[in-house]
């Protein structure tokens, strides 16, 4: 499964990248996180609850960066399971900045199995943007709430 989104920050991407590296961010805006903990340089274990459309359930995994270029990017190596099954995916996050904006790109490729497999690509797929837009829009709340 491939999942694109894009999202624009009224900010530059050297302000950006550290609020999208602050496991303290994360924790706060990651959908359904419960818990989000640091085991090594640039790698997490965490706990997701999740209770989107089929995907039902408590994910548990880890997520590693990868190739960090601060501020241009970096890619996020995502392995969990739980009762819908299981994900496997590695996204592809990069920033750049345009008339003074950022614009972040997000490409991942994700291998799904159980329940997530069996609804389809289309739906997960939709499930995948909306946990991602969820997500960049939490990290806008606390891009602006840090400048104020």
């Amino acid at each position: 499964m491939r999942v694109e989104y894009r999202y624009t920050y009224e900010t530059t991407p050297e302000e950006l990248w550290p609020i999208l590296n602050d496991p303290d961010v994360l924790k706060r805006r990651l959908p359904g996180c419960k818990r989000l903990e640091e085991v090594g340089e640039g790698k997490y274990t965490s706990e997701l609850g999740l209770d989107v459309g089929p995907v039902k359930g408590t994910f548990t995994g880890e997520v590693e960066v990868l190739d960090p270029d601060p501020p241009k990017e970096y890619k996020l190596h995502l392995k969990g399971s739980g009762k819908p099954g299981e994900i496997d995916a590695v996204a592809q996050i990069r920033l750049e900045e345009q008339e003074g904006k950022t614009v972040l790109t997000c490409s991942a490729d994700a291998h799904v199995t159980g329940i997530m497999a069996s609804v389809g690509q289309r739906i997960m797929g939709g499930v995948a943007k909306l946990l991602l837009g969820q997500f960049f829009k939490g990290v806008d709340q606390e891009m602006k709430r840090a400048k104020s």
